[in-house]
């Protein structure tokens, strides 16, 4: 397990409307993609992740037309 700063961002799909919902979490994760993955839950999902050299793992998720970002940021 390890600590992380978790940012998910909702993009707001509406035009001319650039808001987007964000979240802010500290939390022990084994495995970041399995937790992203728990929000998909058996949807058809696209999932694109990147790794940073600061050790951030970043994944944008596409489910049903619904863009979200999740940022895992290392405490440790």
């Amino acid at each position: 397990m390890r600590s992380y700063e978790i940012v998910r961002e909702i993009f707001n799909q509406c035009s001319n409307n650039q808001m987007r919902d964000v979240s802010f979490e500290e939390k022990e994760v084994a495995d970041p993609e399995a937790y992203v993955m728990g929000f998909c839950q058996g949807q058809d999902a696209a999932v694109e992740k990147d790794q940073r050299p600061d050790g951030t793992w970043v994944f944008d998720v596409e489910i049903a037309g619904l863009r979200q970002r999740f940022s895992f940021t290392p405490l440790d």
